[in-house]
């Protein structure tokens, strides 16, 4: 409750500011937020009537398929810089998660099982046997979820800034300026590609309830995941407490752990060239 209660407040707080100025060239890389490049044109596109909402997708270039599942409060865009390095190789599909970006909600309250189930509906609909997923924030946990409930589904996760236990969120992300411009870029973003733009509090309100009770992985399920599995974080990533993020790979006897330097939360921004090496490397086996 404790941890419900702070998160509600810090998302009230990061509704009602605007945007810091833009960073200084004297500021380093973990202290910038660079918004990502759009993404390139797809090969394939459209909404998936699933679950008893539409979920809107993506999908570049060919080969084997990789999904990207974005983090909280983000929409598939925000792999602008990832898809194009990708797609030379794979069959990349990104989606808008339910109720983020241009993918509705119904009534159903969020949970990582209901986001999970989203996801193996959407791999029916394209026949997608298998799939290796990049997972940042949100889009980890849920990865987290199919490794739990479908490891039939899945070749390799690369689980970035993921967390298991709501004690693993950083009390003090308010005093980040990173987060305070990404709150408002999501913002932003929200009204500009939601069917429902007038909705964003409400949406962020129903997502702090989300997290102040989930996810809740036992270490008895994490023991039990065997894929090929990267956890991974920036070494200054602003969310996601060192030792939690050390104690989920410990958890999970197939993981390894990878710290990225000289980056945060928002790696894949902030460094795309080393995100997306260390991406391919994975993705290859090695």
């Amino acid at each position: 409750m404790r941890n419900l209660l702070v998160l509600l407040m810090l998302l009230s707080i990061f509704s009602a500011m605007s945007l810091p100025p833009v960073a200084m060239a004297t500021e380093r890389p973990w202290q910038q937020l660079p918004e990502p490049k759009p993404l390139p044109d797809p090969a394939s596109s459209g909404y998936a009537w699933i679950n008893g909402i539409q979920l809107y997708f993506e999908t570049f270039g060919q080969g084997e398929p990789v999904l990207l599942l974005h983090g909280a409060l983000g929409n598939a865009n925000y792999w602008g810089n990832q898809v194009p390095a990708l797609a030379k190789k794979y069959r990349v599909i990104v989606i808008d998660a339910r109720g983020h970006g241009r993918s509705t909600r119904d009534g159903k309250l969020f949970s990582y099982r209901l986001l999970a189930a989203d996801v193996i509906a959407l791999l029916d609909l394209l026949k997608i046997d298998k799939v290796s997923i990049i997972g940042w924030s949100d889009g980890g946990n849920t990865a987290l979820q199919l490794a739990i409930q479908h490891p039939e589904r899945l070749r390799r996760l690369f689980i970035f800034s993921a967390n298991y236990k709501p004690s693993g969120y950083r009390l003090d992300v308010d005093q980040n300026d990173n987060f305070v411009r990404y709150i408002d870029l999501a913002r932003r973003d929200y009204q500009r590609l939601s069917g429902k733009p007038h909705g964003y509090e409400i949406f962020l309100q129903l997502l702090s309830l989300f997290w102040g009770s989930e996810p809740n992985f036992s270490p008895e399920q994490l023991n039990r995941i065997s894929l090929p599995i990267v956890i991974a974080a920036g070494d200054h990533d602003e969310a996601i407490r060192r030792e939690h993020t050390e104690a989920l790979a410990r958890m999970i006897p197939s993981a390894r752990l990878l710290i990225l330097p000289d980056v945060s939360f928002f790696a894949m921004w902030q460094n795309p060239q080393l995100f997306n090496q260390t991406l391919l490397l994975f993705l290859a086996g090695k």
